[in-house]
């Protein structure tokens, strides 16, 4: 039989793939994973210019697998490999020997763990990045992997952004970096002397920008923290003070409501009426007192009465009719304590009897993100009622320890949401995996209450921003594009200490190492800050000095080989510096052009080569009092500049290269930013 040509297809592409992987020196990735974190972690590596020209990245999903947000095996330029399981002949027809780094991003802590202990099997020394919720279970994979392992928590590191979002403040992100402690505010709520740069610019005409040049008029800022809480927190006080008391009243009419089911108790009410209505004419017609009136009704109606035919024919039937009532009645009383009882063990066991509340935080979905969120709600003081449909979620022990009430139920029915009092909650975070669930529970809340602030989790890019704009429900946030970059770094052994998110975007803050004979080794601080792109706001050199921070730096000090630049950065830009702080890379000779280099007049090879005129920013740094001076660079010349030097260049061909080099890399950090937006 022959071979299907879909069949024959792969195939000579997995071939054609191991003939560029034999000869190819760009770094190698093997990405493990099928959600929207592979998918942004994977592009942003293909992305990325990287000073080897690139990187070949390879991904592993499973055989069938529906994607939730973004189709990771849908990249170009991505090899893909189909596999259910996570074992070692699966990475060995990745091509894990030999590669740069390994992501392991599925949402199964076991079964990552399980795929980091078989990938070490291939490779003990490529570098590994895990995804875990489990904390305990990080600390051990630490310890237990002999191969450099890096393990980080999508959850965790999103969370501030939902919780800020929940509270309408800024994210309280704040990290602590060296011997200083930053935080994100509004530059209303800081002092001017603790502004460390700006971070964005909110117009009605740009939207939002990012990175401003124009520092004083930002309205998001990086600051140091100082002792001053932190908007988050102040608002969180806010609202716990401004709790209102519960009303017992309320809740005994609550309790009242859903002691019976709705068709026993309209029977048990028109009987009562029908009881009502027979007692008055009784005691019309027998002209007795309304006491007497009633002791007759209840007697006739429990006990019966006996019969007597001199009555009027109108009293006969009245005494029929409450005989026929208190038939039925003691049938209906029995049934409402039944019902009353098996309805009370219900509510108790799926959490719906819960008192009315108010001011309080409603969280739908205790997966790993939900769960996060409800812990720091609850470290806040911030009470939090919980919302899932399974009975025993990922973060239902942490509820019972927290006493955070869990309704079991579907979030898009209004009884649902009633029993967590929506209706009057401060805000309502939709974070659970599923995208229609999560917008049908946005929906079904803001039919109870226009106004009611809610964050929405939603993966899919376009369909987020959609809702967003016709709905108008309110804040989207994506926890796999907030966490990206912090996995990205890793990966690439960058040292991304955070990410900020401001709306719909993300801004790493990460330390870059200068290497030697780099394009910014021994050129001027203000060479690192891009408008738009790159904000510096501490440098620490080399030897392991005392760190200078914003107030101290001098854009006129030079920057030498061993210094570490602490950067707020967009993820071209970071790729930009990364690029100009890397080493230079080794490429064969170069041949010498026909003609005359562009821009450069001709010489003779013998004629000696004048030294140039030093620049305006080189007279500065060698000023006396400077914090660094210029290296002699006729004493020790770059080695480019070398002739027949370590790289095998003559000089004018390896200025000409070197040149060429940085005018396109100059060209490819100009370029937009695609991929840059918050998609989901």
């Amino acid at each position: 039989m022959a071979e299907p040509w879909r069949d024959r297809a792969r195939r000579a592409v997995e071939w054609n793939w191991r003939l560029r992987s034999a000869g190819d020196p760009r770094p190698h990735y093997v990405i493990c994973g099928r959600d929207a974190l592979a998918y942004y972690v994977a592009r942003a590596m293909l992305e990325s210019e990287l000073p080897a020209g690139g990187a070949r990245v390879t991904v592993v999903v499973p055989e069938r697998y529906r994607s939730n947000g973004p189709d990771v095996a849908g990249l170009r330029g991505v090899r893909v490999v189909r596999s259910e399981r996570l074992d070692v002949a699966t990475f060995e027809a990745a091509g894990l020997a030999g590669a740069t780094g390994l992501a392991l991003l599925h949402q199964d802590d076991v079964g990552n763990l399980h795929a980091a202990l078989c990938a070490q099997a291939v490779d003990q020394r490529v570098r590994q990045v895990l995804r875990m919720f489990n904390g305990t279970l990080a600390d051990g994979v630490r310890k237990l992997l002999k191969a450099p392992v890096e393990v980080l928590s999508d959850a965790e590191m999103a969370a501030p952004a939902f919780v800020a979002a929940a509270l309408g403040e800024v994210d309280p992100n704040s990290f602590q970096h060296r011997d200083k402690t930053l935080r994100v505010a509004r530059r209303a709520d800081v002092r001017p002397q603790d502004v460390v740069c700006a971070l964005a610019d909110f117009s009605e005409e740009q939207g939002v920008e990012l990175l401003p040049a124009e520092q004083a008029g930002a309205d998001l800022v990086l600051a140091e923290a100082t002792g001053q809480p932190p908007g988050t927190e102040v608002a969180a006080r806010r609202l716990v003070r401004a709790r209102r008391r519960r009303r017992p009243m309320a809740v005994l009419l609550r309790a009242v409501r859903g002691f019976a089911t709705r068709k026993i108790g309209v029977a048990v009410m028109l009987v009562l009426a029908v009881i009502a209505v027979l007692g008055a004419l009784i005691s019309r017609a027998e002209d007795v007192s309304p006491v007497e009136a009633l002791y007759l009704t209840l007697v006739t109606t429990l006990s019966g009465a006996d019969p007597d035919t001199d009555k009027a024919a109108d009293a006969q039937i009245m005494q029929v009719v409450l005989n026929l009532a208190g038939l039925a009645l003691i049938p209906l009383i029995t049934a409402v304590v039944v019902d009353g009882i098996v309805n009370a063990r219900l509510a108790l066991h799926t959490g719906r009897l819960q008192p009315a509340r108010a001011g309080h935080v409603v969280v739908i979905g205790l997966g790993n993100v939900g769960t996060r969120v409800m812990a720091q709600l609850r470290e806040y003081d911030v009470e939090v009622v919980a919302i899932d449909k399974d009975p025993e979620p990922r973060g239902a022990t942490l509820a019972r320890q927290l006493e955070v009430p869990l309704i079991v139920g579907d979030a898009a029915l209004p009884e649902t949401l009633a029993a967590a009092s929506v209706a009057d909650c401060q805000a309502l975070v939709v974070a659970s995996t599923d995208d229609v669930a999560n917008l049908e529970a946005a929906l079904a809340a803001r039919d109870l209450r226009d106004d009611l602030r809610v964050v929405l989790r939603l993966f899919d890019g376009d369909f987020a921003e959609r809702v967003e704009e016709t709905f108008a429900l309110g804040v989207s946030r994506s926890v796999s594009y907030l966490a990206a970059p912090a996995f990205i770094g890793a990966l690439t052994e960058r040292a991304v200490i955070t990410t900020i998110p401001v709306e719909r975007h993300a801004l790493p803050v990460a330390e870059v190492p200068v290497a030697p004979g780099s394009e910014l080794d021994g050129r001027p601080l203000d060479m690192v800050n891009r408008d738009g792109q790159v904000r510096l706001i501490a440098r620490t050199p080399a030897g392991g000095a005392r760190t200078i921070w914003w107030k101290d730096l001098d854009p006129r000090q030079v920057i030498f080989a061993g210094d570490r630049l602490t950067v707020v950065a967009r993820r071209r830009g970071l790729d930009w510096l990364t690029r100009q702080c890397a080493p230079p890379t080794r490429t064969g000779p170069v041949p010498r052009p026909a003609g005359p280099v562009l821009g450069r007049e001709p010489t003779s090879p013998a004629a000696p080569r004048s030294a140039p005129a030093p620049a305006d920013w080189q007279v500065a740094a060698s000023a006396p009092g400077a914090a660094h001076p210029v290296p002699d660079r006729s004493a020790t010349p770059l080695p480019h500049e070398v002739p027949g030097g370590a790289d095998g260049e003559h000089s004018e061909a390896g200025q000409h290269a070197a040149q060429w080099q940085v005018d396109r890399q100059q060209q490819a950090a100009d370029q937009p930013q695609p991929g840059e937006h918050l998609n989901r």
